[in-house]
């Protein structure tokens, strides 16, 4: 009997599983494939065979490849059966989990070849292996879900469904689950959806992880707080996907926020004569803060329906003819048309019934504290003009809000304005002196002089008009973008007197009411392919894909950077480009600054920082580390030479001498 497999024919191709034959020694090849084996991997049998190439090894999995090599190896060196595991792409892109077990063979030549028999085990993996690593022990939730603009979930543990709190399906009634698993936004609150989108395209483009914490919307309309991480990954498909796991912190979360509305409650009733906590959450209303002698002392902390507080407790009280308007006030409050996108907290000023019956002016003002829950301040409107009382009470506040001040961690500042409008900062934490453009160092000066408000305000983003506006009305709540934790942030500010016809000093107080970050900065891989256009229109690509600016100068910048091909240009020769009709002087350097940081940030978070370089204050391109239509076309080379359609920097104007100089390039 001759043992060879062209004998064997039948059997082999019939009975043995995926059988094939290795050469061994080098080039390692296959000098036989059976016929089964041709259909376990859907490719025919005339394109894996070459004597001079393993084809074999282009078929596993491309993760897998060294364990294939290690293996293959072992075999070669001991001479003995073995057996390993891993995974082959068939030809239609489907994922096979083989066991290969393979009997060596040294022939008379010399030569070694081994015999080898394929188990598909791919449903055995799927059903053992599958999320092994998170099954539903854990204490974490986990889900996978899809890379595409609204991300469908392919997989939810159970830890997650209970935290989401979706119901059991019943006859008849909607599978909140399937339809949550359908759009992966269903479940982000809809004020969080734009910061989700962001860290999903910086995880996809970086190929690296984020952690952070943020706001789940549950099933039942609540919501829940978790920290968690977002990780790019292939899945066993092939497929590219996005993978979490979170952690429910809603619990420490309430706590922490308890702590910072208590804070704040506590400055906001050295101004306001009562307070109350409106939750939509709940629809519930109830008094916070009052003076002893107030008709609303004996119902302090209690907790009643919103409907009737209001209607019992604050519209009874007021004058006849304001009924009406502060009624229509606290319905547009209840249905949410209240808070304007200027950040400026509504108010309204009526007249009420006070403690001794007399009637007086009130003003009432709605402060934000997050989606549900928002504070209702009052107080009355007195009449300061030349009053001593009010200079006692304002040297008291004075001393009130330093102790205050001393207690805050997170970002507080105060600063004293004279009847004159000048200003002199009393205390501030960093991250609120960034919020008037200064640094600390430029602050410290500040507090030993008064400044007039106009230069006082002019770094910072918020117009000189609103502050004046904050004066006037005692309360603000501006919106501004911390460069040093690249999140957009929030200032509550307050003011003690909101006369503007008075003689005694006024004292503003501004809290940050938000942490200082929405995560800490990822380092990012900076190996992105980075393409420029400059002929037509300005733009920049990862990839395929156009960098979003968030801001137009900072764009701006960065064309100007790329105009000069590698040459340093300098905060004067900048601004005179980005600001043709202004000159180089300390408001405008502190533009530039402000622009050219959101540029750093950009770049970071695109993960291509190292495009750029600054020296001293200055900036250059960096040659080496983009590709640019410019620099191609005129590097001479033929391939290029048609690149230039005769425009050029489209966006800027100052973009045409750099044109006429293309165009006699062309000539």
């Amino acid at each position: 009997m001759i043992n060879t497999p062209d004998n064997m024919e039948a059997i082999l191709n019939h009975q043995i599983c995926g059988f094939h034959q290795y050469v061994l020694t080098p080039p390692i090849h296959l000098n036989y494939v059976s016929h089964n084996f041709c259909e376990l991997v859907g490719i025919p049998k005339e394109d894996l065979l070459d004597d001079k190439k393993d084809l074999y090894e282009q078929l596993v999995y491309p993760a897998d490849r060294k364990k294939y090599s290690d293996f293959i190896d072992k075999i070669s060196s001991k001479e003995q059966p073995l057996t390993g595991e891993y995974r082959l792409v068939k030809k239609d892109g489907t994922i096979l989990y083989v066991r290969d077990t393979v009997t060596p063979r040294r022939m008379d030549n010399g030569i070694l070849v081994g015999c080898s028999v394929l188990t598909d085990i791919t449903d055995m993996k799927n059903g053992n292996d599958d999320l092994r690593f998170l099954n539903e022990t854990i204490p974490y939730g986990f889900l996978r879900y899809t890379c595409e603009k609204q991300p469908h979930i392919t997989y939810i543990n159970q830890k997650m469904i209970e935290l989401l709190r979706f119901p059991k399906v019943k006859d008849g009634e909607i599978d909140y689950l399937e339809m949550y698993k359908s759009n992966i936004f269903l479940m982000i609150p809809m004020e969080e959806r734009r910061r989700f989108s962001k860290y999903l395209n910086r995880v996809y483009s970086a190929d690296a992880p984020i952690a952070g914490d943020m706001t789940l919307l549950r099933c039942d309309g609540t919501r829940a707080h978790i920290f968690g991480w977002v990780t790019k990954c292939i899945n066993e498909q092939g497929k590219t996907e996005f993978q979490s796991v979170c952690m429910d912190i809603t619990e420490s979360y309430q706590e922490r926020k308890t702590n910072e509305n208590k804070r704040y409650l506590q400055a906001l009733t050295d101004v306001y004569d009562k307070i109350f906590e409106f939750n939509l959450d709940t629809n519930t209303v109830k008094c916070l803060h009052c003076d002893e002698a107030s008709y609303f002392k004996r119902f302090e902390g209690i907790a009643m329906q919103i409907e009737d507080a209001v209607n019992r407790w604050l519209i009874d009280s007021v004058s006849p003819e304001h009924q009406d308007g502060i009624r229509r006030f606290f319905i547009d409050f209840r249905q949410k048309r209240l808070h304007e996108t200027d950040g400026k907290p509504p108010q309204i000023f009526y007249k009420a019934r006070s403690t001794d019956h007399s009637i007086k002016q009130y003003t009432g003002v709605f402060i934000k504290i997050d989606e549900s829950v928002s504070f209702y301040c009052c107080r009355e409107i007195k009449d300061t003009a030349n009053s001593v009382a009010l200079k006692a009470e304002n040297d008291q506040l004075k001393g009130k809000m330093r102790d205050l001040v001393m207690q805050f961690s997170d970002g507080i500042a105060a600063f004293e304005v004279s009847p004159e409008g000048m200003v002199k900062p009393l205390y501030a934490t960093e991250n609120v002196c960034e919020f008037f453009g200064y640094t600390e160092e430029e602050w410290l000066p500040l507090t030993e002089r008064f400044t007039p408000l106009e230069n006082f305000v002019a770094y910072s983003e918020v117009a000189y008009e609103s502050f004046t506006e904050l004066l006037r009305t005692g309360e603000a709540e501006f919106t501004y973008f911390d460069y040093q934790s690249d999140t957009e942030r929030k200032i509550k500010a307050i003011c003690s007197e909101k006369e503007p016809n008075t003689n005694a000093p006024r004292y503003v107080m501004l809290y940050a009411v938000e942490g200082k970050t929405e995560t800490d900065r990822q380092t990012l891989p900076e190996n992105r392919t980075v393409s420029i256009r400059t002929f037509g229109y300005f733009d920049v690509f990862i990839g395929d894909n156009p960098i979003a600016f968030r801001n137009k100068k900072s764009k701006e910048l960065f064309a100007l950077l790329v105009d000069r091909k590698g040459g340093y240009v300098t905060s004067e020769e900048a601004i005179g480009f980005l600001w043709e009709d202004e000159p180089a002087n300390t408001l405008t350097l502190s533009r530039y600054r402000k622009v050219a940081l959101r540029l750093k940030s950009t770049l970071e978070e695109y993960g291509i920082s190292d495009v750029v370089e600054a020296v001293d204050g200055k900036r250059r391109i960096v040659l080496d580390k983009v590709e640019c239509d410019l620099y191609q076309y005129l590097s001479g080379k033929e391939e290029y030479a048609q690149l230039f359609k005769g425009s050029y920097l489209t966006n800027y104007s100052w973009g045409e001498t750099t044109l006429g100089e293309l165009m006699n390039h062309q000539k």
